[in-house]
């Protein structure tokens, strides 16, 4: 018997192969089977630029603004979910709230896209200090930490706000907040993987593929989000 983190309720998985064969090695489901069928994968439609569920397979609006503002410099970025009323309800536990342990979920839901993901380098985008203060941990470090080998190459100025408190608008004309960790020092190159929870209107991650092609004209840099 297992409980679903994000209802609640007890449940009993059904058996895994993998569980009897290598026990210890298959780490339990902490969603119920009713909860994870409530969060939606992106299926075969979809932005080949920012992974944006829709009926084709064209560059949606977005991305073509941001091909014109970036001049064709755009940013690849892959999704996995959904930004559907039960990513929605998760993010504001996990984020709002300070629902710590939903984190496994998020970890549940991303862990077979992020066995895929290769790269030189990790990075995790950084949460505000003074959302981290009032939290008591950086939202998108805790998803990834135990999936990759992170590395903490930015971070965030104070006073910032966060974006999912604003509306496109507010998010889109949002200046640069992001800088190099001033404890992390050297040259890197080679291929950067962004990593952020949600994928919104993309000028989070833009900012922060920005800050790292400035320091680190060399590296390419992608992005990897749970949901879109």
């Amino acid at each position: 018997m297992s409980l679903c983190l994000f209802c609640d309720q007890p449940f009993t998985e059904d058996l895994d192969i993998r569980r009897l064969l290598l026990p210890g090695k298959s780490k339990p489901s902490c969603l119920c089977p009713s909860c994870r069928k409530q969060f939606e994968a992106i299926g075969p439609a979809f932005c080949p630029q920012c992974g944006r569920r829709q009926d084709n397979g064209k560059i949606c609006q977005d991305c073509q603004k941001w091909r014109r503002i970036y001049q064709g410099n755009f940013l690849q970025s892959q999704a996995v979910y959904c930004y559907n009323q039960a990513f929605h309800d998760l993010m504001v536990r996990y984020k709002r709230y300070g629902d710590y342990l939903l984190c496994q979920v998020l970890q549940e839901l991303a862990a077979p896209a992020v066995k895929k993901l290769a790269a030189d380098y990790f990075v995790p985008v950084p949460t505000s200090p003074e959302h981290r203060k009032k939290r008591g941990y950086d939202t998108v470090w805790e998803i990834f930490n135990p999936l990759l080998p992170l590395t903490p190459l930015l971070a965030k100025k104070a006073g910032a706000g966060a974006q999912g408190e604003k509306d496109k608008k507010a998010r889109m004309q949002a200046k640069q907040n992001f800088f190099l960790n001033p404890e992390f020092g050297g040259t890197i190159t080679g291929k950067i993987i962004l990593l952020d929870d949600i994928y919104t209107t993309g000028r989070t991650l833009y900012h922060a593929r920005d800050a790292i092609e400035t320091a680190f004209p060399e590296c390419q840099v992608e992005s990897f989000s749970i949901s879109r």
